[in-house]
């Protein structure tokens, strides 16, 4: 099975950018579908972004489309999340996951039960 390693979280002012990145034990192109969540203290885990397991699809939540970009580094096993214009609602614990490829479906899934492994998360904080 893949394991998931995020890194990149930390506290920054509104307006701000971070970089999340994902490190995967194997290679995910082909492979897996990917999928960056969070969660804010008393809140559900919701989905941000996420790209197909071919690499053709990517999708975001309204919340945070033309703010956050998924992207991938296929020689590094990388997944990053590019987060721009942050606002104090960002803040939360930022986890990846992966779904291992269905032949069958090339699109990219955004419901938490849909993935099969997850990373322990990553911190986000943005201050206003």
């Amino acid at each position: 099975q893949v394991r998931l390693v995020e890194s990149g979280g930390g506290l920054v002012q509104a307006g701000a950018s971070l970089r999340l990145s994902c490190a995967a034990s194997e290679r995910t192109l082909g492979t897996y579908a990917m999928g960056w969540f969070r969660q804010a203290p008393g809140k559900a885990r919701e989905f941000v972004a996420g790209i197909s397991w071919t690499g053709s699809s990517r999708i975001s939540a309204d919340s945070v489309k033309g703010r956050f970009t998924i992207s991938t580094d296929n020689a590094k096993n990388t997944v990053y999340l590019q987060m721009d214009s942050l606002k104090p609602e960002d803040t939360a614990v930022y986890s990846c996951a992966a779904r291992f490829r269905r032949d069958y479906d090339v699109t990219t899934p955004r419901w938490e039960y849909e993935y099969d492994y997850w990373g322990q998360g990553t911190q986000v904080t943005v201050s206003s």
